[in-house]
Order: structure tokens, then C-alpha cells, then sequence
């Protein structure tokens, strides 16, 4: 489906990391704030991000508590994340476009897969944030890469595929984290593909 791509862009959170224990340690500290169970901030959650909203923020939000601190120490790599990652970079450039704290590049290299890697835009150390198209800009410029030349793979609708839609690169949803729950509203939020997975980006790819 997709030809003359020279690089393929990644997200980080719930698309090549599995973030199910850092949002799990939130919401336990988010009910703890609010003198509430986990279970509740967790359905709150869900129906927050069923409608297309930040669903911790939300909860934290309504329940008058502040957001929690995030534990990057929480993060695991996806079970399919290494193989992915080694297969394409043998027949692409690859690249993080990412909302990360600082020290991406650590993070990725005690995760074992920076030497896959090509490129780290991330947010904390570029200042500009998805889903501003700067950042993504800022990407193809350092990669000396044309918008459809490249392929942006992430878990969320807002961040990842209708700013990259927007300048012409090509679109892969992986549909893991609470960035599933997403409803599609209108065209310009339709990914060119849609995975569950990584493994199966392999398939088009």
C-alpha cells in the first residue's frame, strides 16, 4: 500500500511502550487523593476516554485532585516491540516523534532498542509538543525526509495520525492503550491503517 517510504516515525507511550502499570499507579494515587477506590477512578476513566478525552486528567480533574506524577520506571517495552523495531530498521530510517519527559534517549537505550533508532524528536527537549505540527516538522527537516516519504505510527487519533494526515505523511493507528477507546469523528481522523499490534505493521510494512 505504501511506496518510496524512506522513514518511519513511532510514537513512544502505548505504541512501543506498554504504559498499563504507570496509568495503573496513577489512578491508585488519584484515588488515594480523593479518598475513593481504584475501581471507580478507573471507570470514570473509561467513560472519559470513550469520549475522546484524557480520561486520568479528567477523572483527576472531577474528583478535585491533582494529576499525579508520572513513574517512567513503570514502563515496559511491548513483547513485540524489539522484532518490529529490528525488522523495519533494516529497510527504513527510523524515528521517535514523542511527548516525552526528558531523557528519552535513555529511557529507549535501558529498553533496548535506541540502537534501532535513528532519530529521537521528543517534546521536553525540542519544546513543542503533538499535536502541534511543529514537532513533526521538525522531524522531517532533521530527517531530510518529504511528507510522503514518511509513515507515523502511534496509539492516539489527536497526536499522532491528524497532525501527520495534515502534512502529508502516511498513517498507521495502533490501536493499544486507552488510545483504542478512541471514536473516530470525521475523515481527517481516519489512519491509513489500523493494527492492534506491532507485529502486524510488519504485514505493510
Amino acid at each position: 500500500m505504501f511506496e518510496n517510504i524512506e522513514w518511519v516515525f513511532f510514537d513512544v507511550g502505548s505504541t512501543i511502550v506498554d504504559e498499563h502499570i504507570a496509568y495503573e499507579h496513577r489512578m491508585k494515587k488519584i484515588a488515594d487523593l480523593a479518598n475513593t477506590t481504584y475501581r471507580s477512578v478507573y471507570e470514570t476513566a473509561m467513560e472519559f476516554y470513550k469520549q475522546n478525552k484524557k480520561g486520568d486528567l479528567e477523572t483527576a480533574k472531577l474528583l478535585g485532585v491533582d494529576l499525579t506524577k508520572w513513574h517512567t520506571e513503570d514502563e515496559i517495552l511491548y513483547g513485540d516491540a524489539s522484532k518490529c523495531l529490528e525488522r523495519l530498521s533494516s529497510r527504513y530510517k527510523i524515528g521517535i516523534i514523542a511527548n516525552q519527559s526528558l531523557g528519552t534517549s535513555e529511557r529507549l537505550e535501558n529498553l533496548g532498542v535506541r540502537k534501532y533508532l535513528d532519530l529521537i524528536i521528543a517534546s521536553a527537549e525540542e519544546g513543542v509538543s503533538k499535536p502541534d505540527r511543529r514537532i513533526f516538522e521538525i522531524a522531517l527537516e532533521r530527517s531530510s525526509c518529504k511528507p510522503e516519504n514518511a509513515v507515523m505510527i502511534g496509539d492516539r487519533i489527536d497526536n499522532d495520525i491528524v497532525p501527520a494526515k495534515q502534512l502529508g505523511m502516511k498513517t498507521i493507528w495502533v490501536k493499544q492503550g486507552f488510545g483504542s477507546l478512541w471514536n473516530i469523528m470525521d475523515e481527517s481522523e481516519k489512519a491509513d491503517i489500523e493494527v492492534n499490534n506491532l507485529s502486524d505493521i510488519l504485514n505493510f510494512l
